[in-house]
């Protein structure tokens, strides 16, 4: 590596490192970033664990897609639907799925019943799982819909874990019939098609990548105490156009 044999656990980014192997050059590969419209059913891995049949997000890329490796940033339950970004680019990955960052993903979300105004609170105030509290960054005004009894609202939320809106409505009494991931941080999933993927333009990767930068710097300086830690991305939510 950069001319000295490598040691073990010594790391190196082939973007800048001269890597070798018996003389030939290692190559980087080429960053690549997909944005999937993942239907109900379809699980966020690339192959299935168990029996092996189902259909995965890799099932989704056209063909042009298939020879990188892609892998999916972050889960979205076999029922829940919509956006999932497929990239090679871990550093970028990482930036958006840490915690510490704060990315918001935003959900429409169709449950069971009628959200009265005392769930309504609870659920902003956050509601207590096994594993802490859900508190979403944002609960948009719900609409009843009577002919169905069933309820839409929008949810912000910051974290990640797993089936956290599935358990906290039910845990609030109200299962969730419809899930559909709409955002998460400046990627949008407008008007794609289910089942549909598309790869990102330059521009795109461009402001996802200085997105990624702004949430570092804004998590490096909550950590150091500074000021204006968590800032409102531009252009991030529907909710407030």
């Amino acid at each position: 590596m950069n001319g000295a044999i490598a040691m073990l656990g010594e790391r190196a980014d082939l973007a800048h490192d001269d890597v070798r192997v018996d003389g030939k050059r290692l190559a980087a590969e080429p960053r690549d970033y997909w944005l999937l419209h993942k239907p109900a059913g379809v699980i966020t891995t690339l192959s299935d664990p168990h029996s092996g049949d189902r259909r995965t997000v890799h099932d989704l890329l056209p063909a042009e897609a298939r020879g990188a490796r892609l892998f999916p940033v972050g889960r979205l339950d076999v029922g829940s639907e919509g956006l999932v970004l497929m990239t090679n680019d871990g550093e970028l990955a990482h930036a958006l799925l840490h915690p510490s960052r704060e990315v918001d993903k935003e959900y429409r979300v169709r449950v069971r019943g009628a959200l009265d105004a005392r769930a309504l609170e609870q659920l902003r105030a956050g509601v207590e799982l096994e594993d802490g509290l859900m508190r979403p960054a944002h609960v948009s005004p719900p609409h009843y819909d009577a002919a169905r009894n069933e309820t839409e609202l929008v949810l912000v939320l910051r974290e990640g874990r797993k089936r956290e809106i599935r358990r906290g409505l039910d845990a609030l009494g109200h299962r969730v019939v419809r899930l559909v991931r709409e955002r998460m941080g400046p990627l949008v999933l407008a008007r794609l098609p289910l089942g549909a993927a598309r790869r990102l333009g330059p521009r795109e990767v461009e402001e996802l990548r200085a997105f990624a930068r702004a949430r570092e710097e804004a998590s490096a300086r909550a950590s150091s105490g500074g000021r204006d830690a968590n800032p409102r991305p531009r252009g991030t939510s529907r909710l407030e156009r």
